[in-house]
């Protein structure tokens, strides 16, 4: 079975510019399907029509917290619902909360947040979920949330500490973790990853970021899920063939959008 990279950007510079070559070695490293993340309404037309040019890539719609205070549709409803009800697109998101880089005020992060919520479980589509140092409010808003009507959701590229992903896991989220864990520093996230329930963890890259050893210091690209991917089974104690099929078959519960196929 095929891995998938449930979490890149293939509409930033590095990626776009080359794409054809980059979906060629992810093709090599048994990578088969791929979702391209949105993180602007004011961009979601590229991460689209990449989507519609490329029969293996699907992709997400939504506001990065980054882009709470200056997208002028962050919070609109019937904007996000619009645009994610593309056939291809099988996720709201990246949402969530930033408080490292503080690059939007912490209410409209909240109030973005909300919005995609609403609409994820409107369309019952997954939601995406961006956290960094600000574990707290994200898991009290998840909660929250969730006692308003259930939802689906990912917490992408982990780098939490153990009480969000048990919290969010609580309430049937799923946990991906991108290169980071691969890094000698990340200990407490490796402790995490050994933990997760089988059938709740996933694998992605977070591309052109976050290249995993033995590729750190690249810009990293999808064909590196499958580092990631290795390292992960190697920490869990399991064989790579039978932690790419957990993974795989994980993605395929959360985002249910995403055909299932196998690698020919």
């Amino acid at each position: 079975m095929h891995l998938i990279d449930t979490h890149c950007h293939l509409d930033y510079p590095h990626l776009a510019e080359q794409l054809d070559d980059v979906l060629a070695r992810a093709k090599d490293a048994n990578v088969g399907q791929i979702i391209s993340i949105g993180v602007k309404l004011s961009t979601a037309q590229q991460v689209i029509d990449i989507a519609e040019t490329y029969d293996h890539i699907y992709c997400s719609v939504g506001i990065h917290p980054h882009e709470a205070g200056n997208e002028p549709l962050a919070c609109d409803i019937e904007a996000i619902t619009a645009l994610a009800s593309h056939p291809k697109c099988v996720a709201i998101g990246e949402a969530g909360l930033d408080y490292y880089y503080d690059n939007a005020p912490h209410d409209a992060q909240a109030e973005s947040l909300r919005a995609q919520i609403t609409v994820a479980r409107a369309l019952d589509l997954p939601i995406i979920i961006h956290a960094r140092d600000a574990d707290t409010d994200m898991a009290d808003i998840l909660e929250d949330e969730y006692q308003k009507g259930p939802y689906r959701g990912v917490l992408h590229c982990f780098s939490s500490g153990k009480e969000l992903a048990e919290r969010a896991l609580a309430i049937g989220f799923y946990v991906s973790f991108s290169g980071i864990v691969t890094f000698k520093s990340a200990t407490e996230i490796q402790d995490v990853a050994r933990d997760i329930p089988d059938g709740r963890i996933l694998v992605e890259t977070d591309a052109p970021f976050l290249a995993p050893v033995p590729k750190r210091g690249q810009k990293n690209e999808p064909a590196f899920v499958s580092h990631t991917a290795a390292f992960l089974a190697e920490l869990r104690g399991v064989s790579l063939s039978d932690f790419t099929k957990q993974t795989t078959q994980n993605a395929y519960q959360l985002f249910s959008r995403l055909p299932q196929v196998t690698q020919s």
